[in-house]
Parts: C-alpha cells; structure tokens; sequence
C-alpha cells in the first residue's frame, strides 16, 4: 500500500491501515522537501514503477486537490479503501474506491458513499444516504436519513444535515451548522438554521 500525500491527513489514514493490518510501503508527495511522515519513507513525487501492482490512496484533505491528482494519474491505478476496525458500517452499505472512513464513524443501511470521500472521525450517515465522489464528512458531523451530498462538498466539523436534505455539488457546510433545507451548489453555508453567505469556487 501507498499513499499520495504525506500531511496530517495521511497520519490519520496510516493509523487506520495499522489498525487493519495492512503493510504500507512508503509515501508519494509534491514537496521534495518532505523526506519521512511517521515511521516511513515519502519517495517524492508520484512514480508508478515504484507502485508496482500495490493499491494507492490520495491521502490529501482538501476535495480539489484530491480530484486534480485522480485526474492527472493514470486511469487504471488501483485505489485501496481504508476502513478503520472501531467503525460500525452496515453490511448493505457501499463504498467506493480511495475512500477513507475513520475512527469512530458511523456508516448505517442503504447509504452509498464515491469514490475518494472521506467521513471523518465520528461522523454518521445515517440510513439511504447518497455521497458523491470527493466529498468530506468532517469529524462529529451528522447526516441523518436520505441525505444527499453533490461532489466535492464539505460537511464542516459538527454540522447536522435533517433527513431528505440536498446538499449541492462542491459546496461547504461550516462548521456546527443546522442544514434544514436544501444547499445549492457551490454556496457556503452556516448558522442554525442554515443560510447561503457567498457563492464559492473551490
């Protein structure tokens, strides 16, 4: 296994790995400045030879950089899940390739989750919830039922989404809001209850 971006994301994704029992090889990041990231080397920038038939994990934070490294590397690289052994997932949920799902979290019946997401530490989506692809559900937030989150969105720390909400494509949900209505895409949002402050380009 490797990982593509050696930051504090990826410390929180190694700790999953070990959990698992999964073998990481070393890391891959832009900054040639970046050497080692916990116990393990960071070889540079992305080198496929180096991969040689291991499974891959974009472990940078931010939605638009995930999706830019997706979009430069080649199609047939094979991305690993990373699910950590504490989380309570239902064994009629999906998920797609690349995501990562941390300590704690809670991933009930019927709920669909992309590719390259991430649902943070302690996060619930609760039952026939759809996640697009490059979406965060940040630490403690909270998805109730029928929930849908567009691609590239954020759902800030502590945010609560009411069942049958839809949250717009690569938009941002602050932190500890109450979301009572739909969210289009590309605005950010806070306050209980939730509001549109600005249009955003992320």
């Amino acid at each position: 296994m490797y990982l593509y971006g050696a930051s504090g994301h990826a410390k929180v994704i190694i700790d999953s790995l070990k959990a698992l029992g999964v073998s990481i090889s070393g890391l891959f990041d832009d900054n040639p400045e970046v050497k080692r990231l916990l116990d393990y080397p960071v070889f540079g920038t992305f080198d496929k030879e180096r991969l040689k038939g291991e499974k891959l994990i974009i472990s940078v934070g931010l939605n638009n950089i995930r999706k830019k490294i997706v979009e430069k590397l080649p199609a047939d690289i094979p991305y690993a899940t990373a699910i950590h052994p504490s989380v309570i997932i239902s064994t009629y949920a999906t998920i797609g390739k690349g995501t990562v799902v941390m300590q704690g979290a809670i991933v009930q019946s019927c709920v669909s989750i992309g590719n390259h997401c991430i649902i943070n530490t302690a996060a619930s989506v609760d039952h026939d919830c759809r996640i697009d692809d490059f979406v965060h559900i940040s630490p403690n937030a909270t998805l109730c039922g029928s929930v849908s989150v567009g691609e590239g969105s954020q759902v800030g720390a502590g945010a609560v989404v009411i069942p049958g909400i839809k949250v717009g494509k690569w938009s941002l949900v602050a932190a500890g809001a109450v979301v009572m209505k739909d969210v289009p895409d590309n605005v950010l949002v806070l306050g209980n209850p939730a509001r549109v402050i600005k249009r955003i380009n992320i």
